[in-house]
């Protein structure tokens, strides 16, 4: 299961993710080593939609999480467009 702290929930609101690309890049992503012993996830979604007043196609969600149980918890999320 993903659970999404709040500090990523705040993130995703001012980023442009939504819920369910988080829990897609968790679940399907490429995983990588992140600071402090996290787990970073990446995953790239077709966007093809206009952020900030520029166009893109691609919408690359990086999330990073820590294990609790059996569970992921996400602690924040960045997104690049391009």
């Amino acid at each position: 299961m993903v659970k999404l702290h709040p500090h990523a929930k705040e993130r995703m609101a001012e980023r442009g993710a939504t819920e369910d690309e988080v829990i897609a890049t968790v679940e399907r992503g490429e995983t990588f080593p992140a600071k402090f012993g996290r787990t970073g996830f990446r995953r790239n979604f077709h966007f093809d939609g206009i952020w900030r007043g520029k166009r893109y196609a691609t919408k690359q969600t990086e999330t990073i999480a820590v294990k609790e149980n059996n569970d992921w918890m996400v602690v924040t999320v960045v997104t690049r467009y391009f």
